[in-house]
């Protein structure tokens, strides 16, 4: 049995210092988004998509608890809901991840640390996983460099 996952998740820049975390890579310490966790855009999206593969509900139904109780650190999320996968007795077979934003430019070094950090946490290879990023050509507030925007999807089996 197959079950496939789509999850979306978006921030706009935060005003005040903050680091950049995508994918649970640190990717610069200035650039950071609005919100209350770390404001992973790609995990958050990641955990609505694995969530939805299992008939789930959304990222804030059980983050904004683990966030009141300190918890901001969005690896903690996937994890939390990669449990309630591996209950069910699936595994994740592929992720595909796109990552819209007009700035910072990502190196291609660093794409390949957030691939190998999200195989990790999903017990897969890093060949499992694909991210694709664009611009948008400027026709969204994230294409004109207002935030991101990422979406996910999984395919799990059983």
């Amino acid at each position: 049995m197959f079950r496939v996952g789509i999850g979306q998740d978006s921030h706009r820049f935060a005003k005040l210092r903050k680091p950049l975390i995508l994918g649970g890579v640190k990717v610069s310490d200035k650039g950071g988004l609005r919100g209350n966790s770390d404001t992973d855009v790609i995990l958050h999206s990641l955990c609505n998509a694995l969530s939805s593969a299992i008939g789930g509900d959304s990222l804030s139904t059980w983050s904004d608890e683990m966030c009141r109780r300190g918890i901001k650190d969005s690896q903690m999320y996937v994890l939390y809901i990669f449990k309630k996968v591996k209950r069910e007795k699936y595994k994740v077979e592929n992720v595909s991840i796109a990552l819209e934003a007009k700035k910072p430019y990502i190196k291609l070094v660093t794409v390949q640390r957030i691939k190998k950090n999200i195989a990790s946490l999903l017990q897969v290879e890093s060949t499992q996983v694909g991210i694709t990023f664009t611009s948008g050509e400027g026709l969204t507030s994230f294409g004109r460099g207002l935030g991101m925007q990422a979406i996910s999807m999984v395919l799990l089996s059983k």
